[in-house]
Formats: C-alpha cells, sequence, structure tokens
C-alpha cells in the first residue's frame, strides 16, 4: 500500500538517490546532501510549528508500505523570496510608433522582475518511474492541494509553481544558450546547480535590468518561451485543471512557465469536505477520493474510494492505521478527478 506523508530525517539518502535521477533543471531538488538535509530539517521544523509560517518547507514523501521504500516526492513553500532574491522574467509589450512615416509595431519584451516575490510555491515534484502507473503520479501532485485547503490559514493568497522549462535531446536548454550564456559565461548544469543551493546574487550582478526584445533572440529560443519540458506537460495540465494558470511569467534560465492561482479558488478549497472516518467496506456509487487525517503533525494521505462530499466514509482497518486515525475522527476528503461540469 501507498501511503503520502510528511518528511522525516530518515528519508535523506532516499531523497538524494531520487534527485539522482530527477537530472538537470529541477532547482529544488539538487543531489547535495547538504542542501537537502538543511531542507529536510527545515520541514521538520515546519509540521512541527517550530519556525514561522513564511520560512516554511512542507515536504512529502510517497511511501510503499510493505518495505519503507520512498516512491515519490512533492513539496510546498511557505513563501518564496524573503529570504533570498526570487527571480522571475515577466512578458511585456513595448509599441513604438510613427505616425510620420505611418509605421507602428508591438514587440515583446522580458522584464527581469520580482513580482512573485511573497507566493506560497508548489514545488519539487518528483515520481521514480518505475512507480508512474495507475494514479500515482496525478494523487502525488494533487495531495499538496488538498494539505492546503485543510491548512489555508499557513499559506499566502497566491500560490504558484514553477515549471521545469523545455530541453533539446541532449539535455541543452535553448533559451539558456540563446540568451542566459551570453551574461553568465557558464554551462546551464552549472548556473542551475548555484541556484539550487541559494548563490543568486550573481543573477543581479550579470543580468541586465533593461528589457530585453523578445525579437532578438535566436528562433531557437524564442519558440521555446513558456514552453515546458516534454516530462513536464501532463504536470502542467494537472496543475491548470486544479485552478492554476499561465499569466506570462517565466523562469529566467529555461523559461519555463509560471503557473499562478488564488488559493481561495482551488478546486480543492472548493471541492474538499470534512468527513467522520467509520470502519467497514466501501459503499456503492464511489469514486478515487484522496483522503487526509487533519493534523499538521504528522500529516497523512491516502487514496481509496468513497462517495464525494459524504458526511461520512467508510475506511478499512489498514486504511485507518495508515492514517493513523481512529474510527469517529474528522478526515478530508476530495475527488481525485475533475467533475466534467466543473470550471477548474
Amino acid at each position: 500500500m501507498l501511503v503520502i506523508r510528511a518528511v522525516n530525517t530518515d528519508d535523506l539518502d532516499a531523497l538524494i538517490e531520487m534527485a539522482r535521477q530527477a537530472g538537470s533543471g529541477m532547482t529544488t531538488l539538487k543531489p547535495d546532501r547538504k542542501m537537502l538535509g538543511d531542507r529536510v530539517a527545515t520541514a521538520v521544523a515546519s509540521f512541527n510549528e517550530s519556525i514561522p509560517p513564511e520560512q516554511r518547507d512542507y515536504m512529502f514523501v510517497l511511501e510503499h508500505t510493505e518495505d519503507g521504500r520512498i516512491a515519490g516526492v512533492c513539496a510546498i513553500k511557505g513563501a518564496v523570496g524573503l529570504t533570498e532574491p526570487f527571480y522571475n522574467y515577466r512578458i511585456g509589450t513595448l509599441v513604438h510608433c510613427s505616425r510620420e512615416l505611418n509605421v507602428f509595431t508591438r514587440m515583446e519584451t522580458l522584464y527581469l522582475s520580482n513580482d512573485l516575490t511573497g507566493s506560497s510555491e508548489l514545488c519539487s515534484l518528483f515520481l521514480l518511474p518505475q512507480y508512474r502507473a495507475g494514479f500515482n503520479g496525478k494523487w502525488l501532485s494533487k495531495s499538496r492541494f488538498l494539505f492546503i485547503a485543510q491548512f489555508q490559514h499557513l499559506f499566502t493568497e497566491k500560490i504558484i509553481a514553477e515549471m521545469r522549462g523545455y530541453q533539446a535531446e541532449d539535455g541543452t536548454s535553448p533559451f539558456y544558450e540563446g540568451l542566459g550564456r551570453h551574461f553568465f559565461k557558464m554551462d546551464f548544469d552549472h548556473v542551475d546547480g548555484l541556484t539550487a543551493i541559494g548563490k543568486k546574487s550573481f543573477i543581479a550582478e550579470l543580468m541586465p535590468r533593461q528589457p530585453l526584445y523578445v525579437d532578438y533572440l535566436p528562433e531557437s529560443a524564442r519558440e521555446v518561451i513558456g514552453k515546458v519540458h516534454t516530462s513536464t506537460q501532463p504536470a502542467r495540465k494537472l496543475l491548470e485543471n486544479e485552478g492554476m494558470h499561465y499569466e506570462g511569467y517565466v523562469d529566467i534560465f529555461d523559461a519555463g512557465p509560471v503557473l499562478q492561482g488564488r488559493v481561495s479558488e482551488l478546486r480543492a478549497v472548493r471541492d474538499s469536505v470534512l468527513a467522520q472516518a467509520v470502519e467497514g467496506a466501501h459503499e456503492d456509487e464511489t469514486e478515487h477520493l484522496l483522503v487526509s487525517n487533519t493534523r499538521l503533525t504528522d500529516f497523512r494521505m491516502i487514496l481509496t474510494r468513497g462517495v464525494p462530499g459524504a458526511a461520512r466514509i467508510a475506511l478499512s482497518a489498514q486504511e485507518l492505521s495508515q492514517l493513523r486515525v481512529q474510527e469517529g475522527d474528522d478526515v478530508r476528503t476530495l475527488p481525485l478527478n475533475t467533475r466534467k461540469n466543473a470550471n477548474a
């Protein structure tokens, strides 16, 4: 059986191995023992509420309970950019007009921006290849929304997700090769690694503050602005179905899109409900549901079947044990799939 739970310090080795498999472009998940060790320590403190909400970094792991193996990871940062700069490019428009020559032009531009500073962030989603089957990936990603629905007071009104940008088959980033390399004079992986460990001062030191005209970039770089990595396409669609949107912000290195949403408008906030857990068999007319306990400390979540929106949910003895709840306790439920008549 699989369960999603709060990370603990014993998970560090498994996370390092997972980060090795994640490859380049995932800034928040690098195989650096100190960085990941510090991050796990912050996550433990976050779930224990021993640090302020804006400093928290909630990390979750997908555990295979039969042997304790870690199959996946995901996370939510309480706020970004408050202790170190958080940069994006904002796509803008400059208009040039000459009545004398009867010329009117609109030019897309890239502005180096800190506009998203202070937003909560979905990040670090990765599932081992051997577990990419059934509903595992969808469940792992959507688990963060159910957590937010249960603990809305811990997050800012705006939530963002930086999507991994497009890479060529050889692993290079066309956008970085067309723009970033001219300023940083180093390989993409090196720049990405420096950012991962919090060394971001070089961005402000080396990047121009003036707007950059998109038309001046090579065609290969222009074509991938706002485009996701091939393996990230399903994740983008999933987040958009949950209430997030692309609003013209991209990553400064690979031009991957930044999705944004308001916490109050997320499907999980709108459609999740508290239900009373009862021991028993699943009822008829059930759907796949995400079900979590309601405790910040020792937060746990399973995927099971139940009636969406019902005031009671039948759970087996094993499922109650996995959630660490007893019959009569409150749990929060959310349908795994969006309904066809939903707007999300």
